[in-house]
Order: C-alpha cells, then structure tokens, then sequence
C-alpha cells in the first residue's frame, strides 16, 4: 500500500529535526485511522519508514518521541516480542521507564505474566528512569498477581463454607473468587432476561478497540441491533463506557460499557438489584437491559442519564469556589443513607461508593413539600442513581457474617479498616457516604484522625472542622456513628435509618427549606447545563 503524504521537510523545524515530519504524518494518520474500513496498514507503513529511517541514528537513540513510535509499532506488530528484542540489541531508549513500563502492561494484557515480570525486573535492575515511578508500577502489578496467587492457594467459595485456613475473612473482589462465583451460577446467569452469551470473538465491521482512538458517529452493531456512538461517556482501566443512540434514533438512548477482557459479573449484580429492591426504590440503581458476552469483549447495554454526576455537581461549587448549599448536602444525603439502607438490608454492598457513581436525577414536574419525607410524587424521580456495578458484592453468597480484607485501592476512599489492615463488611460503603458528605460541605476529600476517648478507647472524626453557620450537630452525629461503628447487621441498618430521619426532620422543621431546597434544585442544574 502506498504511503500517505508526508508533511514537507522544507522548513525550518524539519531541518533542525528530521523526525518532526515522520511525527506530524503519524500523528495525522492515527487521528484519521478508522480501522472499520482497513486494518491500518496505512500508519504501519508510515511507522515502519520511520524506524527504518533512523533506528541506527545515535541522535535518536534516547529520543522519548522515537520510543513511542517503536511502541505504537509494537502494537501493530504480529511478532511484538521481536519488535522488543530489536529495541534492545539497538539501545533505543534503555534507561526509560516508559519503555518496560509499557510493554509489561502490553504483555499483562495478553495473559503473559511471566513475561511482563521479567520486563518490569529488567527496567529496574536498569535503574531506568523515573525509577521510583517504574519501582510503583511493579509493586501494583505484583500486588494484583498476588491476590490471583492467595486467591487460588487458599481460599474456598461456595456452598456457604468458611476459608480452608479457619479465618472467615476473604477479598471478594479476587479475580479467582468472582470467576469461580460465576462459574457455579452460570445455568443460572445464562437464563437472566438479556442475557446473550458467544464462545466467539467480536466480529463486526467496525471493531471495537478502534472506539478508543474514534468513537463519534460510528455504528457498531451488537446482537443484531444497531448502535450510533455519540461520544465517551467515561473510562476505566478496562472499560470504556459511550453513549448511543439505538438505530440513530436520538430518542433511544443508552450506554455501552464495552469491556477487555469480557466481564459479566456487573450483569449478575444488576440482576440481584432487580430481584432483591423494592419496586418503588429502584429507580435509585441503575437499569441494565442486556449483556453480550463474547470471548474477548463484554458489552453491557443499560440507561443512559444526561444529567451529570453528584461529583460534577460537586465541581461546580469548587470552581466559584463556594461549597455546595447545606439543604442540598442534607437532601443528597438523604438519598444516599436511603440506598445504603436499601442495598445492605437486602444483602448486596456496592464496594465503589464515591461521587463519579453517583448520577443526578431531576423531577420532570414541579416538586411539592408533599411527598418529600415519603419519596413519592415529583420528589420520587429526584434525588440520585447508583451505577457502576462491578466491584458490588453479593452477601448471599458468603458465609453469614463473613468479614472481608480486599483493599478497594481508591485513594480517598479506603475505609479506616482498610488503612488499618482489619476485615470490613459494610465499611466500604459508609466511608464512602462520608468522603462524600465531606466533598459537599468542605469542597475536598476527608482526612481523619484518631482520637482518644473518656472510656480508654478512641473514636475517629474528620480534622476540617465545620462551619459555624452550618448544623453542626447534625454533621457531627453522622460522622460519629459511621466512622465509629462495628457495623453489626441490625443496629447497623437501625443506624442509617435513624440518621436518614434526622435530616428529614430538619429540613421538614421549617417550611422555608423545603422552599429553599427547590430553588437550590433548579439552580444547581441550570448551573450544571450550562457547564
């Protein structure tokens, strides 16, 4: 195939720099890759002349630029262990980081883990640099290849038996434990409503790893529906999440959360959800329609909500610098001791409690103080909708009062117990509460510090203080009882019940706060809108 025009080399820059036009030519063919119409032969050919070109040029031989060339060859390369080996014997770029710390997770991704152990020892026994940046990239990959190793060692599910070693303690989010989980309920799973499962790789014309470099416009089509991407709705480690319209239909709109490697066990939770919730509190928990489950990909269809998160919410009082009004915190709050409440008592912990999971929901009709303390009418479309399934934990499927030790890795959000190093149940989900509460009164995450108390033990509380305009007390006692709390089953939901009243009672005291708690409301999503 011939090579696609290169950018002119009569200038200045090019001159000085003779990769610079090999760079800008990449770069405009990987903007306009669209691997749905050819396999990229296009920017292999433009990659290939440029190594070519200068791979035995010693002013390139430590040229950071030049090292991502090699990479992005790599990945179209069918022999990419050859491409690496060829790295070496030319000295491109050894004392990089990004070099081992790249081709690892390359590797990492292929299952090859042996392989990516020995690139991450080579760049360290290298002293590439930065170090201490490559030294942080291997402990997490040796911390995730040791919870697949403890996993399988030693731990037994199913049938409601305790550890194999005595302890009743487990990390429900080893990888061993979710597989084996749903190795046992597949008859089950494979009967769920939207449930489409292929022993076969994704194969349509537009392939799915191409959404990563473009994603606008495209129409992808799953299970024989067609799907028009409108953009990135957010992304993960392993996820990419994008909203489209079905059949480019802008009134049927959905998210798509494509998934690498394939990942059905948010598909499970959400079906819990449906079975377990109560039919006037779901709309609190998000909705998955189907599951189209594949050998390299999983893509999970569910509701789409335009409204932002509470966490864009938060922002916007971060960028005028203002905290969020204390009616809305109250009124927020609200809704998230309600859904705690709801999740625990019926078995199920969300485990990735934080504000970017947390959607916005807005009454269609004017909103009343009537049927705010009992959630119906207009109020029962306002409030908050939970997503992002899958990290969820499902308690029925544990010995009873089973305690966990996974740590959730979520800076800000790893509960006192996992700072600590002590078993949790329901922890991960109040703390979270808490962050949060704390994001919206303060306008930053939540330090805390541990205090003695009268009685020779010690309680934990948050070291910003509140404002003295604020109430005070209110605050103080939902700190208090969730941060302090051994989380026993009942006095544990007794305990998010009564704090959830305490709000209500509050904000129900004074008719000018329902009022004020409306114009909050309508405020806060024209603000949100026009952001």
């Amino acid at each position: 195939m011939a090579v696609t025009s290169r950018a002119p080399v009569n200038n200045t820059f090019s001159r000085e720099d003779p990769l610079l036009p090999h760079l800008w030519s990449i770069k405009a063919a990987l903007e306009k890759l669209d691997l749905s119409q050819n396999d990229g032969e296009d920017v292999y050919e433009l990659v290939y002349h440029c190594i070519e070109t200068f791979k035995h040029d010693p002013e390139y031989r430590n040229d950071i630029r030049f090292l991502k060339i090699w990479l992005i060859y790599i990945d179209f390369s069918p022999d990419f262990k050859g491409v690496f080996r060829e790295i070496e014997q030319l000295k491109i770029c050894l004392d990089k980081s990004l070099l081992y710390e790249s081709y690892a997770l390359f590797l990492e991704a292929r299952g090859m883990m042996d392989e990516a152990y020995l690139v991450y020892q080579s760049g360290i026994s290298r002293n590439a640099e930065p170090v201490g940046r490559l030294k942080k990239a291997h402990a997490y990959f040796l911390e995730r290849m040791r919870a697949i190793v403890d996993a399988c060692s030693h731990q037994k599910v199913g049938g409601g038996s305790p550890l194999d070693n005595g302890s009743s303690c487990t990390n429900p989010w080893s990888i061993s434990i979710i597989k084996s989980l749903l190795q046992k309920r597949n008859a089950q799973i494979s009967k769920y409503e939207g449930y489409h499962a292929s022993s076969k790789c994704y194969s349509g014309k537009v392939t799915l790893s191409s959404l990563q470099k473009s994603a606008r416009n495209k129409v992808i089509e799953i299970g024989g529906r067609k799907y028009q991407i409108k953009g990135c709705a957010g992304k993960g480690g392993f996820a990419h999440v994008y909203k489209a319209c079905i059949t480019s239909n802008p009134d049927e709109v959905v998210a798509l959360k494509i998934q690498k490697p394939p990942f059905p066990w948010e598909f499970y939770m959400y079906r819990q959800l449906d079975k377990r919730i109560p039919e006037n509190e779901r709309l609190c928990f998000g909705y998955a329609h189907r599951l189209h489950l594949y050998s390299d990909y999983s893509i999970l269809v569910s509701n789409f909500l335009t409204h932002g998160t509470l966490q864009d919410a938060i922002n916007t009082n971060v960028c005028t610098g203002a905290s969020m009004d204390e009616v809305l915190c109250m009124h927020y709050t609200i809704e998230m001791l309600s859904m705690l409440k709801s999740l625990h008592g019926n078995g199920i912990i969300h485990g990735d409690f934080k504000p970017d999971n947390l959607l916005m929901r807005y009454a269609r009709d004017d909103l009343t103080e009537d049927g705010f303390r009992t959630h119906t009418g207009p109020w029962h479309e306002q409030g908050l909708c939970l997503v992002d399934w899958g990290r969820g934990i499902d308690l029925e499927l544990f010995p009873n009062k089973i305690k966990f030790n996974g740590d959730c890795r979520t800076s800000g959000f790893r509960c006192v117990e996992m700072q600590e190093n002590k078993p949790w149940t329901y922890q991960v989900d109040t703390y979270g509460l808490c962050v949060i509460v704390h994001m919206m009164l303060h306008n930053s995450y939540m330090e805390i510090e541990k205090k003695a108390s009268p009685d020779g033990g010690y309680t934990y509380q948050p070291k910003l203080p509140f404002k003295r305009y604020q109430k005070v007390e209110l605050w103080k006692k939902l700190f208090a009882d969730l941060l302090n709390h051994d989380h026993q089953e009942d006095d544990h939901l007794k305990i998010l019940a009564n704090l959830k009243i305490s709000f209500q009672d509050y904000l129900l005291s004074d008719p000018h706060l329902i009022k004020q708690l409306k114009q909050s409301l309508a405020k806060q999503r024209i603000s949100m809108c026009s952001s």
